[in-house]
């Protein structure tokens, strides 16, 4: 086991995110089994006594991983040390509120904990953005962070995405999601992301659709090319960019258990790396890949090395075709994604 823990700070701690992640990256399911954490849980003063009775759970199930556990609503005392920073706390949207008020509440939360991370995290520190609107509120907090922390550190969450869109061909296709590679999401964590499968492929244990493009095993699997595009257009890309509002419409309350396993996914294959897959997809800040202008934070297809001697996180992955259609949904996500990066600069933010 690791003698030196890692710190990872929480924000949002007491929600129901938050507790969903704790207890499974306490068991090692993040980071792995021999790292031991040190958690921090930050709320505000309105929910620190459910953050608090968290921390009790935490201690009650005697995690040996889990070194201690501290609970506060000072950001500079929750991110001190930090090597890993996952956001979930945001300001939701509530009926009648427009986007731009949406933003703006949100950047007076994103703002102050990007000057905090900047101030007093690990000089190694990963930032991860949960809380929604995710790709605008991690630009908020890199470039409330910088110059001390690299715009690189900061990614926001579309791995919620991705596995969605992974679920969905699973069951279409009767196969495994582990047996699914390759899908990417481009652009927004909103309503106008781009799930693409065109580079997607089924492993070589899928008989005869091993190795097969995940386009072909749809149009065999569907009647035809044109009925595959079919689905994927009229079925497929609305219901994973529209899951979270069915899961509410049918659960009666937010997705939790699948944001937080995604979350955890995200930081595990930036911190460990990513062998034995194409790549999967993170909001990353741009540097102009794709034609996505540089410095907003687009979801790409991603890999990682791991952090350390091995990489230094989520790299895009360049190279791949992208056809009018696909350009087109990607144009349309990039355009909402400057929009909201014009209106955060109105409000004096970037």
């Amino acid at each position: 086991m690791a003698s030196e823990p890692t710190t990872v700070t929480i924000t949002g701690g007491g929600g129901q995110i938050g507790y969903a992640l704790m207890f499974r990256i306490a068991a090692g399911e993040m980071l792995g089994p021999d790292r031991p954490v040190r958690l921090r849980l930050l709320e505000i003063p309105q929910g620190m006594r459910a953050a608090e009775g968290a921390a009790l759970e935490l201690q009650d199930c005697a995690f040996p991983l889990l070194i201690d556990v501290d609970v506060t609503d000072d950001a500079l005392t929750a991110f001190n040390g930090a090597r890993i920073a996952m956001l979930v706390g945001a300001r939701p949207r509530t009926a009648g509120m427009e986007r731009g008020d949406l933003l703006a509440a949100n950047a007076g939360i994103f703002g102050p904990q990007g000057k905090a991370i900047g101030a007093v995290a690990d000089e190694d520190v990963r930032v991860v953005v949960v809380g929604n609107p995710a790709n605008t509120n991690a630009l908020i907090a890199a470039a409330s962070a910088a110059p001390e922390v690299p715009v690189h550190r900061f990614s926001a969450l579309t791995r919620l995405d991705h596995n969605r869109a992974v679920g969905q061909l699973a069951e279409t296709l009767q196969v495994g999601a582990g047996d699914i590679d390759g899908v990417t999401i481009w652009g927004n964590h909103s309503a106008t992301q781009f799930p693409d499968v065109s580079h997607a492929t089924l492993r070589q244990t899928q008989g005869s659709w091993g190795g097969m493009p995940v386009l072909e095993a749809l149009a065999d699997r569907l009647g035809g090319r044109e009925a595959a595009t079919a689905w994927l257009d009229d079925v497929f890309i609305p219901r994973v960019a529209k899951r979270g509002a069915e899961i509410i419409e049918v659960r009666g309350s937010s997705s939790v258990a699948s944001a937080a396993n995604a979350a955890i996914d995200h930081v595990r294959d930036e911190q460990l790396g990513t062998p034995g897959r194409s790549w999967t997809s993170a909001a990353v800040v741009s540097r102009g890949e794709y034609g996505v202008p540089e410095g907003i934070v687009c979801s790409f297809p991603v890999r990682s090395g791991g952090i350390g001697l091995l990489g230094d996180g989520y790299e895009v992955v360049e190279g791949l075709d992208l056809d009018a259609r696909a350009q087109g949904r990607l144009a349309a996500s990039v355009e909402e994604l400057v929009a909201e990066r014009d209106a955060v600069r109105e409000l004096g933010v970037l």
